[in-house]
């Protein structure tokens, strides 16, 4: 999450000097994307991923209808919404739930892609929700990593299960298993595993 924040930042920031254009030129596109470019990839976008959604924005934003455009600026924005949207999944989608609790949610991701933070804004929209979440702390090689999921499921005002200490022992898989049982015993209807987000 931490990382779609500065995204939004560096794209905030390279919108508002393309809006004081009044016309674009190429060099105008090819500035902006470029920008986008180098920020998606300093938030971990996969770069054949980033590679396709640059050519796609320039080739879109250098077109006769955005020149044509009162505001061309403005459509280069649209432009980059809509294939943001588009490489993320297009419309949001809805959670499904089991018809048995518990429901499980394997959070698995790069190494510092914001996985523990995710969690407890998750945990927090579902309490939200009416939901009764337990984040289980499956990722037990980072250093810290269960005392801050401890207190992010805390401030989250979240049930937490943590067996192991997180000093680098331990199965994560054993954890998550545990976790799923904690949560059937004692009620939740949704766990929230937060793993180390790779193998071994």
């Amino acid at each position: 999450m931490a990382a779609f924040g500065s995204l939004s930042e560096r794209l905030t920031a390279t919108f508002s000097s393309l809006r004081q254009k009044g016309k674009l030129s190429a060099a105008d596109v090819d500035g902006t994307v470029r920008d986008i470019r180098r920020a998606l990839l300093e938030s971990d976008v996969a770069l054949e991923v980033v590679k396709a959604f640059a050519a796609t924005v320039r080739e879109r934003a250098l077109s006769d209808d955005v020149n044509k455009a009162l505001n061309p600026a403005q459509q280069v924005v649209t432009i980059v919404n809509e294939e943001l949207q588009s490489i993320l999944g297009g419309e949001s989608r809805t959670l499904s739930f089991a018809k048995t609790p518990p429901t499980v949610i394997m959070l698995a991701g790069l190494q510092g892609s914001g996985k523990t933070t995710l969690a407890g804004k998750l945990s927090r929209w579902l309490k939200d929700q009416g939901h009764t979440p337990v984040v289980v702390a499956c990722d037990l090689q980072r250093p810290g990593a269960v005392k801050q999921l401890g207190i992010v499921a805390e401030a989250a005002g979240a049930a937490f299960f943590a067996p192991e200490p997180g000093d680098g022992v331990g199965d994560p898989v054993a954890v998550a298993k545990s976790g799923v049982k904690y949560a059937k015993d004692k009620g939740h209807d949704v766990v929230i595993l937060d793993t180390a987000g790779r193998l071994g």
